[in-house]
């Protein structure tokens, strides 16, 4: 085997030193050694010299930052992205070559950046150098340069940064260094540094301009041009998108591609949040920054489940965790953890040590960050966290993260690639597609250094290739260098539907397209994308007929399978009908069918956040008040009774139940602010004292009870009850059995009187009511389940009472109004069991929570539409809702 002389050949960009290597294998050229200018001169350095990597940068700056004195600086030396920002001036001043000690007495703030940079390097380990001074001990070891390069080519460059000018000079005084720019400018600096210079000829690609919509349907356009050329049997490998600042993008392209079903290779890496590693660091910083609550602790469980100090729970301990609790706050969790009991656990076994573990550690916040991210995180995420704690501080852990790439696993040399302009500039492809051309986009604006601005040290000085002019060459290098194909692409408008003007690059290449967003594709990218050019292909989709099926059902006036008619008599139906009902579900059949459908046989309830709220609704309000009013009563009730009870008794018996109710309602629920919450307790004390001292209707020696269960119902304490509740309640020739919660029921002494009360913290309704069309059945229906469970022989008193305004509605003659209940109830009973699960009055209201299952706007149009067919077809139904 013949071996070839040793060459060198000097590359910029991970994306080129892959191709140039898979060449050099292709071409069997044994001996080149494929480098970064950089590595080269490390190379000549010898020894153990190294440059700065970024990640020992990093962790150099934040060791010494805190100590070390800033100047004008110091305020704002602690505050997230400071070591970024010094990270990015010492770079700058690196690789142009400035010596900030010298300069140190030009400015106060160059002093500071000298002292950091003083200190940097004291931290970092010998070997570690900056490149002026590997440039001064290459230049010491320039002799042997022949043995270790052999002939220097130098390829894909359209500038280098001045701090390794004088080495290429020392170069070429000892070994053939050749410059190959092929049709990219030439830095004007080489002309008398005896580099060969070999200049190729300039490309003249096809050049097409396009306007789309917006940014996202850039990338749309983009991967179906992609898609056409693949199937038109170009190699991925001589594929490119790019654009200026692929960050814009990045998330489009990520979305599109698990969609499009072909390798497109981010070169610049994608987020580390977008995999499932970096969401489990994720999730780790957001309790570290944020505080521990339940939401986010059963987030970081789902990711994180076999980490040590989880992986000592068993499986489905996240139920032991009350579903509405926020658990904010350390005292809402030892609350929590003091009342739970083996029997509460999956396996039966205390774990209450292990969560309090779990709790403590999380608890420690940003302080103990790299000691919670190690017990918590392993691997992957383990790295990617101490990536995190190098590149910022652990307050802002979120943030850092978000900024934060990797590698995306693909093989740049066999994939379509998308990339920074840069890249592409330094590693050309046949076809080329450059997005983002709008103007500020591409070019870029020129911006100062974040410590070093202007007036210190010129822009133009300490970056001597600024963001803008690199853009324009990168342009230019694009289009010289591509021999396909290029297309020119900009978004019309931006996200918020903003007016975008167009890069001033586009000026030289005629006219755009106009491309709609709606416009058919001349090749689909995906099956989705496929789909939706192919109206009729799509249409005999089962989902498109049972789309439009709906659809056409929906804006019919007639009652269809989509409006809820079922079968007649299915076992789902019949189930529902036959199970124990309460009060509010026998309203929800007679008001609303279809949710009642919903509800109650396909198990369907609005998605509960346990976000604290601003303020309580009036459920939560209504809930609350109740639980002070039942707390109170047993402590009145224990007392002596509520009958013989004083204001002043009535007041502190309040006070108490309010005090107690708050801290288990903290512990299970979520609350709004200390300042509203205070307010609504306040609120609550008051409007619960004054239910408790209305007293219009006396019963002698009376007793009350309050929550009392029937019916099946569990109790929800231990205080005694009136009598046996799990005896069933049926309604007579309905077929249902009720089961519930009597707010109040005061019982005379002799026990032939018994008031039944049902508390109103809302506005009361205007005028008398009995059924309300259909809406209030919980007077009759608890008079009548007292009776039955009391007997015959006690009179019965039904009465709403509204508290706020002492307004107590009797109800006038229950036997008559549950006489008509009955009806009503038996015809509901029938149409429901005949398939009539319609919609009603109360179908997509304002309190419906199940509206979000209706046609938009459902109120207003879908369900006004159908009112009339829906009316006919539930019959006697339909009267209660006209019922006074």
């Amino acid at each position: 085997m013949t071996t070839a002389s040793r060459s060198t050949l000097v590359v910029h960009g991970r994306l080129a030193m892959r191709e140039a290597r898979l060449a050099a294998a292709r071409g069997c050229r044994h001996g080149l050694q494929i480098m970064s200018f950089e590595q080269a001169a490390v190379r000549l350095a010898g020894g153990f010299a190294r440059p700065i990597d970024e990640e020992s940068l990093r962790v150099a700056i934040q060791t010494v930052l805190p100590d070390t004195p800033m100047g004008e600086l110091e305020s704002i030396k602690m505050l997230p992205g400071m070591i970024g920002a010094a990270a990015d001036t010492l770079h700058k001043a690196w690789r142009a070559g400035i010596d900030l000690a010298a300069r140190a007495g030009d400015h106060p703030r160059l002093g500071a950046i000298a002292g950091l940079e003083a200190a940097v390097l004291a931290q970092l380990p010998e070997g570690m150098m900056r490149p002026v001074d590997i440039v001064a001990v290459a230049s010491s070891r320039i002799a042997h340069a022949p043995a270790i390069f052999g002939d220097l080519e130098i390829v894909g460059l359209t500038e280098l940064s001045p701090c390794w000018r004088p080495l290429v000079k020392q170069l070429a005084e000892r070994i053939p260094v050749r410059w190959t720019s092929g049709p990219r400018s030439v830095p004007a600096w080489l002309g008398d540094c005896g580099v060969t210079v070999a200049q190729g000829r300039i490309e003249e690609p096809a050049v097409r301009s396009i306007s789309c919509a917006t940014a996202y349907h850039e990338a749309i356009e983009a991967m179906r041009w992609a898609r056409a050329l693949l199937a038109s049997g170009i190699s991925p490998s001589e594929i490119a998108i790019a654009t200026a600042s692929p960050a814009d993008y990045d998330d489009h392209f990520l979305a599109l591609r698990a969609d499009a079903n072909f390798d497109l290779h981010f070169v610049h890496g994608v987020r580390v949040v977008a995999t499932r590693e970096g969401q489990a660091a994720a999730a780790l910083a957001d309790i570290v920054v944020r505080g521990l609550t339940q939401s986010r602790l059963r987030r970081l469980a789902s990711l994180c489940r076999e980490s040590a100090p989880l992986s000592g729970l068993p499986d489905g301990w996240l139920r032991v965790l009350p579903s509405d609790a926020p658990l904010s706050t350390s005292a809402a969790w030892n609350r929590l953890l003091s009342r739970l009991r083996p029997e509460d656990w999956p396996d039966g076994t205390d774990h209450v040590p292990s969560l309090c573990a779990v709790v403590e550690k999380l608890a420690k916040g940003p302080d103990a960050a790299r000691e919670i991210g190690e017990a918590f995180l392993k691997g992957r995420a383990w790295s990617i966290w101490r990536k995190a704690l190098l590149a910022g501080p652990a307050t802002s852990m979120d943030v850092t993260l978000d900024t934060l790439k990797q590698d995306d696993g693909l093989e740049a040399c066999v994939s379509v690639a998308w990339m920074p302009a840069s890249a592409l500039a330094a590693s050309p492809r046949r076809f080329v597609r450059l997005i983002g051309l709008n103007s500020s986009r591409w070019p870029r604006a020129i911006s100062e250094d974040r410590l070093i601005p202007d007036h210190i040290i010129p822009t133009a000085d300490l970056d001597p290739l600024p963001v803008s002019l690199a853009d324009r060459r990168d342009f230019e290098t694009i289009i010289a260098t591509t021999s396909g194909e290029v297309v020119l692409s900009r978004a019309r408008r931006d996200s918020d539907g903003r007016l975008l003007g167009r890069s001033p690059l586009f000026a030289a290449y005629g006219d755009e397209t106009y491309l709609r967003r709606n416009a058919t594709p001349d090749h689909a990218f995906s099956e989705t994308d496929r789909l939706m050019a192919r109206p009729q292909e799509f249409a005999a989709k089962p989902q498109a007929i049972a789309a439009r099926s709906c659809w056409r059902d929906w804006r019919t006036g007639g009652i269809t399978p989509h409006d809820g008619l079922v079968r007649p008599d299915h076992p789902l139906i019949l189930a529902i009908l036959a199970r124990t009902q309460s009060a509010s579900s026998l309203k929800t059949l007679l008001r609303s069918p279809l949710g009642y459908l919903w509800r109650y046989a396909f198990g369907w309830k609005a998605p509960q956040s346990s976000a604290e709220p601003l303020v309580l609704d009036a459920l939560a309000a209504g809930d609350l008040t109740h639980l002070v009013l039942d707390r109170a009563l047993r402590t009145l009730e224990t007392a002596g009774g509520l009958a013989s009870a004083n204001a002043p008794a009535i007041e502190r018996a309040v006070a108490e139940a309010v005090d107690e109710v708050a801290v288990d309602w903290e512990s299970e629920r979520p609350v709004p602010p200390n300042v509203i919450w205070g307010r609504t307790l306040a609120d609550v004390r008051l409007l619960a004292g004054q239910a408790l001292a209305y007293g219009d209707v006396h019963l002698p020696g009376s007793r009350s009870y309050g929550e009392v269960p029937f019916g099946g119902s569990e109790p929800k304490s231990t205080a005694e009850l009136p009598w046996d509740a799990t005896l069933p309640v049926a309604i007579p020739d309905t077929g249902f059995c009720i089961a519930g919660y009597i707010d109040r029921l005061d019982i005379a002494g002799d026990g032939s009187r018994a008031l039944v009360r049902d508390y109103k913290t809302g506005k009361p309704p205007k005028g008398e009511i009995r059924l309300n069309g259909g809406r209030e059945l919980q007077r009759c229906l608890y008079a009548f389940a007292v009776k039955a469970l009391l007997g015959d022989h006690v009179a019965i008193s039904a009465s709403l009472l509204y508290p706020r305004e002492a307004i107590d509605l009797q109800l006038n003659d229950p036997e008559a109004t549950l006489t008509e209940i009955i009806q009503h109830l038996r015809a509901a009973r029938g149409a429901f069991a005949s398939g009539a699960a319609l919609p009603g009055p109360d179908t997509g209201s304002d309190y419906d929570d199940l509206a979000f299952a209706l046609p938009a706007n459902a109120s207003a149009t879908y369900c006004k539409r159908k009112q009339s067919a829906a009316t006919e077809r539930l019959g006697e139904v339909a009267q209660v809702w006209e019922a006074e």
